[in-house]
Order: C-alpha cells, then sequence, then structure tokens
C-alpha cells in the first residue's frame, strides 16, 4: 500500500509529538505546548492588523517579499495549523491591502502564513506581552508605503476635482484647506532679511481677514480595533458606544455653520480600528483642527458611580485621586491596543516635550466648561466641573482638547443609556450645543487664522 506525502507528513507530525511529550518540552521543542487561542483582521484605510493570540510567546521568522508583494511568517510548532487556518476566512474583500492569506505545513515543526497584497508595503511585525484580557499577541501591522494624509482626506471628502477639474470657487470653505496645503508645499524659501526702506509718506495697506473661517472641528472615538475600552455588565463595549456617539456628532456639525463660518469634521477613527494615541494627535494637528474632543465612557471597579464628566489635560499633576486613576486607565489604551516597542519609548519623550501648554489648557477648560452645562441637560454629571490629568491624547498643544466620559458603562443604568439610540443622539445634540456656544464666545477669527 503506498502513502501520500500528505500522509506521510501526518505520521511525521505524530512521531515529532510523541518526542516532544516524551522529553517534557524541553531541548529542541519548547512549541509544542503553544496553543493559538484567537486570529484576528482589522482592515482599514490607515493599515490593516493580522493578530494571533496564543497562550505562550511564539517562535517566528518573518519575511517580506515586495514582487509581488506578500509578507511570510514562519511560525514553529505544526498545533498552530488548524486554528491559523481561520485567518483565510477572516479577510474581507475589501480590505484595502490583503488580497488573501494562505496557510500551510513548510517543516514538519513549522507553520507557514503567507499573505498576498494588493499593494507594497512596510511591515511592522512585533509581539506583545500579555495585558488586560489577552494573552501573548502576535502583531502584523501592514502600513502603505505611502501614508494617508489626514488634509487630504477631509479635503477628498468635500471636493471631487479630478486633474482637469477647475480650482475650486473662492466661496467653497474647503479651499481653505487647499490652499494652506498648496502654500506649505509650494512656498518658496524665505528671502534674506534686507535692511529697512526709507520711510514713505503713504500709509501701507493692510490686508483684512474675510469674516469667513473654515472650523475644523476633530472628533476622536477612543478605543477601538484591538482595544475594545471599558465593557459592561451585558457586555457592551465601550468602542462601539463611542463611535456611534461621534458619527451622530459629526451628521450634526459636519457641513453646519456658526456665526456664518462653515464647520467640517475630522474623525480619528471612523471604524473598528485601533490607533495610537499619539496619531490620534497627530491627525488633528495636521488637519489644523480648532478643537479636539475625545469621545469615550467611564468605567469603575464598582457598579455604583454613574454620570458624565469632562477632562482637561494638566500640566501639575491630576485635580482628584479618580482623575489620575482614569488618565492612567485610558492612557494604557496603547498597550492595550498594542504598539512596537520604539513607538511607546517616542511617545513617551513627545508627551514629556509637550508638558508645558498654559495657553491650551486654558482654552480647553473654557470649552470643556461649556460642553459640561450642555451635558448636564442630557443626564446626571458625575463631575460638576472639569477636571484635570495628564491625558497623552490631549496633548496637542495650539488645539483646546477635552475628553468627555459620556456616561459609567459599568454602571447597568447608564450602560443601557449608552446602547439607546435615543441617548445618543441627545449626547450628540448636546456636544454640538456646547461646541457651538464655545465658538460664539471665542470666534476663529479672534485666534488669528483668518480665510
Amino acid at each position: 500500500m503506498t502513502t501520500g506525502p500528505h500522509i506521510q507528513r501526518r505520521a511525521a507530525l505524530r512521531w515529532l509529538r510523541a518526542v516532544a511529550l516524551l522529553t517534557g518540552g524541553a531541548g529542541a521543542w519548547p512549541v509544542w505546548a503553544a496553543r493559538v487561542v484567537g486570529v484576528r483582521v482589522w482592515p482599514a484605510r490607515d493599515y490593516t492588523r493580522v493578530t494571533i493570540e496564543s497562550d505562550t510567546a511564539l517562535q517566528i521568522t518573518p519575511v517580506y517579499v515586495a514582487d509581488p508583494p506578500r509578507l511570510a511568517v514562519d511560525i514553529r510548532g505544526a498545533d498552530l495549523l488548524p486554528s491559523l487556518q481561520e485567518l483565510v476566512q477572516r479577510v474581507q474583500s475589501d480590505d484595502p491591502f490583503v488580497a488573501r492569506v494562505r496557510v500551510g505545513l513548510f517543516t514538519p515543526d513549522t507553520v507557514r502564513l503567507v499573505i498576498d497584497l494588493k499593494q507594497p508595503i512596510g511591515p511592522q511585525v512585533f509581539q506583545l506581552e500579555p495585558v488586560a484580557a489577552y494573552q501573548h499577541r502576535l502583531v502584523l501591522d501592514l502600513y502603505p508605503l505611502t501614508p494617508p494624509d489626514p488634509l487630504e482626506e477631509l479635503i477628498a471628502r468635500h471636493v471631487d476635482r479630478g486633474p482637469d477639474s477647475p480650482p475650486p470657487p473662492a466661496a467653497d470653505p474647503i479651499a481653505e484647506l487647499i490652499a494652506r496645503r498648496e502654500q506649505r508645499e509650494m512656498a518658496p524659501p524665505p528671502a534674506p532679511a534686507s535692511p529697512p526702506a526709507a520711510a514713505s509718506t503713504t500709509a501701507p495697506t493692510t490686508r483684512r481677514p474675510t469674516t469667513e473661517r473654515l472650523i475644523v472641528v476633530a472628533l476622536d472615538p477612543g478605543h477601538g480595533g484591538e482595544d475594545p475600552g471599558a465593557i459592561g455588565p451585558t457586555g457592551t463595549r465601550e468602542k462601539d458606544v463611542v463611535l456611534a456617539i461621534a458619527q451622530r456628532l459629526r451628521d450634526r456639525l459636519d457641513g453646519a455653520r456658526i456665526n456664518g463660518n462653515p464647520v467640517r469634521v475630522f474623525m480619528t477613527r471612523d471604524d473598528d480600528y485601533f490607533v495610537p494615541l499619539h496619531v490620534r494627535v497627530h491627525k488633528a494637528q495636521r488637519v489644523q483642527a480648532d478643537l479636539f474632543v475625545s469621545i469615550h465612557a467611564d468605567a469603575f471597579f464598582s457598579p455604583r458611580p454613574r454620570g458624565a464628566s469632562v477632562y482637561a489635560l494638566s500640566d501639575r499633576g491630576a485635580s482628584s485621586a479618580a482623575a489620575r486613576w482614569l488618565a492612567n486607565r485610558e492612557n494604557a489604551a496603547d498597550r492595550i491596543g498594542g504598539l512596537p516597542v520604539s513607538v511607546k519609548d517616542a511617545t513617551v519623550q513627545r508627551a514629556l516635550l509637550d508638558m508645558s501648554m498654559t495657553a491650551q489648557i486654558n482654552d480647553s477648560l473654557q470649552l470643556g466648561g461649556t460642553l459640561l452645562r450642555e451635558i448636564d441637560r442630557v443626564g446626571d454629571l458625575h463631575k460638576p466641573r472639569v477636571e484635570q490629568a495628564g491625558f497623552a491624547v490631549l496633548r496637542a498643544p495650539g488645539i483646546p482638547s477635552v475628553l468627555v466620559e459620556t456616561a459609567f458603562i459599568s454602571n447597568p443604568d447608564d450602560e443601557r443609556r449608552l446602547r439607546d439610540p435615543d441617548f445618543q443622539a441627545r449626547m450628540a445634540e448636546a456636544l454640538e450645543r456646547g461646541i457651538r456656544r464655545y465658538f460664539e464666545r471665542n470666534p476663529p477669527l479672534a485666534r488669528n487664522r483668518a480665510a
């Protein structure tokens, strides 16, 4: 009786497994105990993330091939094969980066995972230690070689311009964003200083700003992707409800006018994927946002706390022990979502450099107070005044930034409210009113950024 190659391979695997069990997994076979407990794919415009979670750290060898573009990862331990095959079904046809996934046995003790790509990428492959509800994770981040520009995305959402299309009319407020971009890209280097000209009897003409000024509001739905945020008693995930509230707020604000000034809304994420904290800040800076509102749902060990709160950055320590605890929890999002060690270190350095932002903090406190008064009309307040702590996501110099905890997802009543579309709509309406009232008292022209 003849045997095929696949039958011989299975026999070899059984023999190797027996050797590993007899030797107690020692020596050359430390990975036989590894067991994959979850595989996930998170597609997004920014990048696609593939995560393989296991009960022990995996031994891997990644290889990227540019033509045709594909990422191969060799994983030692044939026991991993059945679970890894789930990745094949997880790939969506509209994934911007992944065409398909192939999984097969490369050697008797090595599984090869091949990700066929739709375009060249800059892969980041790293492993994460257990944290929160996660065990060991192998993370494959598939980034495009040319990252998407948030400003370009904001423009593209409102202007459909082909290569031969005429420029947008001056009355179109989005033309201001295009002008900002083109001026920055095409501006010549500054000329050397020249001696002062002789006094002239003609009074110089001053260019007065126009009265119409584009207002850009950055909305930041917290958590996402690998980071679910807090989870309520019945399983409600923070990342889902805050995205729903942010989308409702976007729909109310985007295209509206405040004191005659048109409003455009930029979302740091508009789907279920992980965005590092420093990337959220960078996106707001890149689109030259006038406001940054990070939307969350609070949680605590006890189910008793309830109500909404608003937080601003502090450069002098937290205003309360609760604010400090919350900031530490929210800042842990990068650990849960997962960042390479090099990125974590760079984030810490940037945070230290941005500690002195007195003007931004003062504006943020004013914005937070305005929002708090409007939120009070929707439901209970957990804190009657704006609290402060060292939130990493609020470190955007020059941009008034607040973090809104819409309710306590750990409180059963608040969790039901967060799931309720009517409550989500009323919370979005309250935030819209607060943003409007802030700009009515602080016109954008007063900050010397006229169109």
